[in-house]
């Protein structure tokens, strides 16, 4: 694997982990939204990451089908399919005949832990490619 290939993997990572990020910062935006255009509350996303083969030249390629250099991505978005939590608020506008009101299942604790796991994961793509920025920056070095 060449030393720009890894920086190809790691920026396919800092992609993937932007995307979780905005996923959970749109669950946490709509933690208390009880209506939305598709009816009823919100529904919590959640992202799935699968490989990604990452090539760019006909080498990459090669070693991207020997299965060496993958990179990460968003595979799918799964939206919660469990009942909405029921709160009795019987003046809300979106109250049943009972008075309850749905609302998402969203925790905003466990969604800031994962938006601190996502932006600890970016980092840390950001971390290897400089570091495969320092190596290059040294080999050229050696050649001078």
């Amino acid at each position: 694997m060449s030393l720009f290939n890894a920086i190809s993997i790691s920026a396919s990572g800092m992609e993937a982990q932007r995307s979780r990020a905005e996923i959970i910062t749109e669950n946490l935006a709509n933690a208390e939204t009880t209506r939305t255009p598709e009816g009823g509350p919100y529904r919590r996303k959640d992202a799935v990451f699968t490989t990604s083969p990452v090539a760019y030249s006909f080498a990459d390629a090669l070693s991207a089908a020997s299965g060496r250099s993958n990179g990460v991505a968003v595979s799918n978005i799964n939206i919660d399919d469990r009942e909405p939590e029921q709160r009795y608020m019987p003046g809300h506008p979106d109250a049943d005949p009972e008075g309850y009101v749905a609302f998402p299942r969203i925790d905003p604790a466990s969604e800031m832990v994962d938006l601190l796991g996502a932006s600890r994961g970016y980092q840390a793509n950001v971390a290897a490619i400089s570091a495969v920025k320092d190596m290059i920056a040294r080999s050229i070095d050696l050649f001078r």
